[in-house]
């Protein structure tokens, strides 16, 4: 961990302790009623949860093989590894591990990194699309009464409805004219400052060297399908945690549109996902929402957060673990080599000079 990065965990734990010594004091915590949740809640609905949540991963596999089969066909498993290893750092290491799996993956088929990091952003803006997608249609659709302050929710999700029409028109756009979209934002940004304009105009121009793997209407069709089926499984996850907390009624009786308010709020607090710290503050952001939303007592509020981490974000940990024992694999040493690569594939698009090959497995 860097230096800069260790101080800034300081700081976060610091204020997280003071934070917690607080509520504390001022509404004290049962421990005792919090434990109760975990000895009465349905695991078999948790257990339903972690299932859906492996079977994402599987989801997310098939689609990086399917969106580089133009350069270079594997098969539709064969990436699992990579992706299971990669979350895996994710979760110990915090962001910055984020480019272990295009790292992992230009070792394992040979394809260039800058092309993995392409397949990357387009990976990542299909979660994000497919996300808003999903968050927009089940509140659009929720019925008068079903969540707090709805007229909120309403435009929140008609705005995320008009937010994905735009990213799409956006895509189609770079994918069919890449350079002129990326010489007129570089022009546009460039009159705030000339070294921020050329960053956006690469940063396009990278995007469009991902967006060469949709090359026909079925690559396209098939990879927001297997987005869509994967964010469904995440949400079917995150329903049934919710409501495998019998013992808390706002809990028990969870509906769908409730559920996604709390995906919404757990994905944006782990944007900036610091290495464990981040864990703390996830379920802190979760456990709030519930509570100020939708009435849960902090107890299984607390307790329902929680095993939301555990199940969908650290629960691939111990498989990574394995997985990367199996493959020689030190995340120390893995997280050094992508950032590197990374920087040097960042170095090579300012220079306008091609990448190096990367070291084969």
């Amino acid at each position: 961990m860097k230096k800069n990065q260790l101080i800034l965990g300081l700081i976060f734990l610091a204020i997280l302790v003071a934070l917690g010594a607080y509520a504390q004091h001022q509404h004290p915590f049962d421990f005792h009623a919090f434990i109760h949740q975990f000895q009465q809640a349905d695991w078999t609905h948790i257990g339903i949860a972690a299932a859906a949540i492996y079977l994402a991963y599987v989801f997310r596999a098939v689609r990086w093989a399917l969106l580089i089969r133009h350069n270079k066909r594997v098969g539709l498993f064969s990436l699992l590894g990579t992706q299971v290893i990669g979350f895996t750092a994710v979760a110990l290491i915090g962001r910055v591990a984020d480019f272990i799996r295009p790292y992992l993956v230009s070792r394992k088929t040979g394809l260039p990194v800058s092309t993995q990091i392409a397949t990357y952003i387009v990976e990542r803006l299909f979660d994000a699309g497919s996300m808003a997608l999903l968050f927009s249609l089940v509140i659009a659709l929720a019925p008068r009464g079903s969540l707090p302050h709805q007229e909120i929710f309403y435009k929140v999700a008609y705005w995320g409805l008009g937010g994905t029409a735009a990213g799409a028109i956006f895509l189609v756009a770079v994918r069919l004219a890449g350079g002129a979209v990326a010489s007129f934002f570089q022009r546009v940004f460039s009159i705030v400052s000339k070294g921020f304009g050329h960053s956006i105009g690469n940063k396009i121009r990278s995007f469009r060297t991902g967006l060469d793997t949709l090359r026909t209407p079925l690559d396209l069709a098939l990879t927001l399908g297997l987005s869509l089926c994967m964010w469904s499984l995440i949400t079917l996850a995150y329903f049934e945690t919710a409501t495998a907390f019998v013992a808390s009624p706002e809990l028990a009786q969870m509906t769908l549109p409730q559920c996604m308010v709390i995906l919404g709020a757990s994905g944006g607090a782990s944007v900036f996902q610091l290495p464990v710290l981040g864990w703390f503050t996830q379920i802190g952001a979760v456990a709030a929402t519930f509570s100020k939303l939708f009435n849960v007592a902090p107890e299984p509020a607390t307790a329902c957060a929680a095993t939301l981490l555990l199940v969908t974000f650290l629960g691939i940990v111990p498989v990574g673990l394995i997985w990367a024992q199996f493959e020689h694999i030190s995340f120390r040493k893995i997280a050094h080599e992508s950032e590197h690569a990374a920087e040097t594939v960042e170095e090579s698009k300012e220079e306008n000079q091609p990448p190096p090959e990367p070291r084969k497995a």
